[in-house]
């Protein structure tokens, strides 16, 4: 990604936040909303192109020490990883804005996961199909916390294709959970999975439990 932590100069002085990043005064309501996922799976491409501010990153160039730590298998290419958690904003109406956090993906990391759940009404977890096998504990992980998701099926060139119905029964996931296709690369289909949790967030506090 083109943003990082040290882009900043701490030499530089601070100014403060720019006219344009200032929230709306209309603005009544913050949530915050995680994306979660294994490694390289798109969370900080995600967050980068969905955020209406510049986002804040911790990405760092992968060394031969993490060579035998790290399951690269499927994403060789890949060059830097996330090492704390990825940061952005993004206004869907005058009166709600979202705070979303991207954790880092490789499991050595995921103890940071713990703090960056606090407070965070739901997430997005993405998927990468051809490694499904890396979503099975991270969506453990959230359900053992209680904090509800959705799955959104990132959109690799050479990833194979499969029906929704495919990708739940493999997953083991609930009906009720929305499960969508997704392009990380893409600010308008970020948004509409910022937009999908949103809405079921909504429909889970309005859902009347059948009495018994």
């Amino acid at each position: 990604m083109d943003y990082k932590i040290s882009d900043y100069r701490l030499s530089e002085p601070v100014v403060g936040p720019r006219c344009e990043d200032a929230l709306p005064a209309s603005v009544t309501t913050a949530v915050k909303v995680v994306i979660v996922g294994g490694f390289g799976v798109g969370k900080t491409t995600l967050v980068g192109s969905v955020s209406e501010i510049k986002p804040l990153t911790t990405e760092e160039i992968m060394t031969q020490a993490g060579a035998e730590v790290d399951d690269i298998a499927g994403v060789e290419r890949k060059n830097e990883t996330t090492v704390a958690m990825d940061f952005g904003r993004i206004t869907l109406s005058d009166k709600l804005v979202l705070y979303v956090f991207g954790t880092p993906g490789q499991q050595r990391f995921w103890f940071l996961w713990n703090g960056l759940f606090e407070g965070a009404l739901g997430a997005v977890v993405l998927i990468d199909t051809r490694r499904l096998e890396d979503s099975f504990d991270v969506m453990g992980r959230l359900e053992e916390r209680g904090v509800p998701f959705i799955v959104a099926i990132n959109a690799f060139p050479d990833a194979p294709c499969y029906p929704a119905s495919e990708l739940r029964e493999a997953l083991d996931i609930p009906d009720g959970v929305p499960v969508i296709d997704c392009d990380a690369r893409e600010r308008a289909s970020s948004r509409e999975g910022l937009l999908t949790l949103v809405r079921y967030l909504h429909a889970l506090t309005t859902t009347t439990p059948e009495r018994r």
